[in-house]
């Protein structure tokens, strides 16, 4: 396989896909930071995106049906993002920090 031919590749669209889904959990386990996990569970949402698009671009006989996935899972990550940043803001006028080990009282 040649490397001009790589784009027209599934495989290479799901080890993409793996890639970004594995650096998203990666920093969902490491990061202290409620922001720093927020914008690891968007590379997961991203991962999954890419994942919709490569098996709607390969193997779908409608070809809008992984697009209109992919719509879906933007607006969810739009609806994520939006909610976390706002919890996070809550938490930051009342504990003035957004490192996850300082909020002891949500601890049940």
């Amino acid at each position: 396989m040649s490397i001009l031919n790589l784009h027209n590749d599934l495989n290479t669209y799901l080890i993409l896909a793996a890639i970004l889904f594995g650096m998203g959990m990666y920093g969902l386990i490491t990061r202290r930071t409620l922001i720093g996990m927020l914008i690891a569970s968007e590379l997961i949402l991203a991962a999954a995106a890419i994942n919709f698009m490569a098996f709607n671009r390969f193997t779908a006989p409608d070809p809008t049906v992984g697009q209109i996935f992919t719509l879906f899972i933007m607006a969810i990550a739009t609806a994520e993002a939006t909610i976390g940043l706002s919890i996070t803001i809550a938490i930051y006028r009342n504990y003035k920090s957004v490192d996850t080990a300082d909020i002891v009282d949500l601890k049940g």
